[in-house]
């Protein structure tokens, strides 16, 4: 650019304005074809169409009998003995497993080798077998006592009057359950970080204080889902009851299938559906309970399933928007 006389600079000439960039047209991102998926997903669904049709179709399964038995009265009461051996041998069982996981870790080698013997011996031997074991008791010892070892007994009573079938029948469930629930609660103490415990001995806690404030609390995170799913096979352990015995949903079944031997099958399919709604009803509280113990271990709960179904209609919707403008 030249200078004019006097050291004057002429103005620039003023460049073009820039044209501005055109509106990017909306596309559609048209998702990855997969059809290996749809055929696969159509296999299924013929399979699953085919299975409900002969299920609601077949006049095998009797299904006018399936709902005069349902709610029959004798029924209800054999599921009523179910859910409380289930109660009471879930109780009983996860107090069991807390002492026999501290004794398991203790520093008594005494106590080690006994509850790591009758956690392998139970968890060896079948249920079963355990409560016929028990059931037949009374033949081994027809009294027992409570004394001095090899001298004076204080206390002795019949032990057939005791060992009810209800009692029987909740002994051995318990006895079997504390076996597998020492595992968890061994597992969920041990998952506890190891500066915990010597954050809690250098403050000079006494150890029982460190177990019941500091390390069980944080082992419940892991303790109680694991627990809440094995209590899943304890309902379903219930059926084998019968043999001692005590008539519970499975057994009222057999029974009754033994009086009117044509409506076996009607009675069964009462049987498997009311471990179903069991069964699902434990799932329903082991999701919340691990929902409820996962604050603090992620940045987002898990959604339930309301909140699932909203999500999935908000995205429904939100589709049928997109095509609609396009």
């Amino acid at each position: 650019m030249s200078e004019l006389p006097g050291g004057v600079v002429p103005f620039a000439e003023a460049s073009p304005a820039p044209t501005p960039p055109e509106k990017p047209t909306a596309q559609r991102v048209q998702p990855l074809r997969r059809p290996g998926r749809w055929i696969v997903t159509a296999v299924v669904l013929v399979l699953v169409a085919q299975f409900v049709h002969g299920l609601v179709t077949n006049p095998f399964y009797q299904w006018d009998r399936f709902g005069y038995w349902f709610l029959r009265p004798v029924i209800l009461d054999g599921l009523l003995v179910t859910l409380e051996v289930a109660a009471y041998s879930a109780v009983l069982g996860l107090l069991g497993g807390i002492l026999l996981a501290l004794a398991r870790l203790s520093g008594s080698p005494v106590l080690r080798a006994v509850s790591w013997t009758y956690v392998w011996a139970l968890r060896s031997v079948p249920l079963i077998v355990v409560l016929l074991f028990l059931y037949n008791f009374s033949a081994l010892y027809k009294t027992l006592s409570v004394g001095v070892p090899f001298g004076p007994a204080f206390f002795t009573f019949d032990e057939s009057r005791l060992a009810t079938d209800m009692v029987v029948a909740v002994v051995g469930l318990s006895l079997n359950e504390a076996a597998y629930a020492a595992e968890v609660v061994r597992g969920g103490i041990l998952s506890v970080d190891q500066g915990q415990h010597e954050a809690a001995a250098a403050l000079g806690l006494p150890k029982g204080y460190q177990f019941r404030r500091i390390v069980f609390p944080q082992a419940l995170r892991s303790i109680t889902p694991n627990y809440v799913n094995q209590l899943i096979g304890l309902v379903k352990s219930t059926s084998l009851v019968f043999y001692v015995s005590l008539l519970d949903l499975f057994g009222t079944a057999q029974s009754m299938g033994s009086t009117h031997p044509g409506d076996i099958v009607p009675l069964l399919l009462v049987v498997t559906v009311w471990y179903l709604i069991l069964t699902s009803l434990v799932s329903v509280v082991q999701f919340y309970v691990e929902r409820y113990y996962a604050r603090g271990a992620t940045r987002t709960l898990p959604p339930t399933p309301l909140q699932k179904f909203r999500a999935g209609l908000r995205d429904l919707r939100d589709r049928m928007r997109e095509e609609a403008a396009v």
